[in-house]
């Protein structure tokens, strides 16, 4: 089961281990060709990763100052298929791969029906202030669990 939000409310949701954030791609996102800038599709998987979160009952601000942990990137890796174009309604369809004691493989994969336009593949490090690397507390581990993937990874 997927949920998702329209792509202009400003939410987003989980379930059955998928997480669906609506993206509408506006001017500012485009080249002069009126197609997406690559640089753009890693905005909106970081979008929907934090949406994620939130979703989840955390925000990267909040973990920050109560719990003094935070997310980041350790590692991208990105596949373009076909471009996205000036006022597409997109989704990103966020899955957790695997989650380890102080990391976790994201793939994410941004559509436009029924295309499959990127497959972004993400392992985040949950690091202290000073950047060090921390174990992902056990009550966070938990809200993540859901959105596991159990099958294997597909191709385009």
């Amino acid at each position: 089961m997927t949920t998702r939000a329209s792509p202009t409310s400003g939410w987003s949701s989980k379930s059955g281990g998928v997480h669906v954030l609506p993206i509408r791609v506006y001017y500012e996102d485009t080249d002069a060709l009126g197609i997406v800038y690559y640089v753009n599709y890693l905005k909106f998987a970081e979008r929907a990763r934090t949406e994620m979160l939130r979703l989840l009952g955390h925000d990267q601000h909040e973990l920050l100052a109560r719990r003094g942990i935070g997310f980041t990137v350790r590692r991208c890796e990105v596949d373009y298929y076909m471009p996205a174009k000036l006022d597409d309604a997109l989704e990103v369809h966020s899955n957790l791969i695997e989650l380890r004691g102080a990391s976790m493989d994201l793939l994410q994969t941004i559509k436009r029906e029924p295309d499959i336009l990127a497959r972004l593949r993400f392992k985040i490090a949950c690091v202290d202030r000073t950047g060090r690397a921390q174990r992902v507390p056990s009550e966070i581990r938990k809200l993540f669990e859901p959105l596991k993937r159990h099958e294997k990874e597909g191709s385009k």
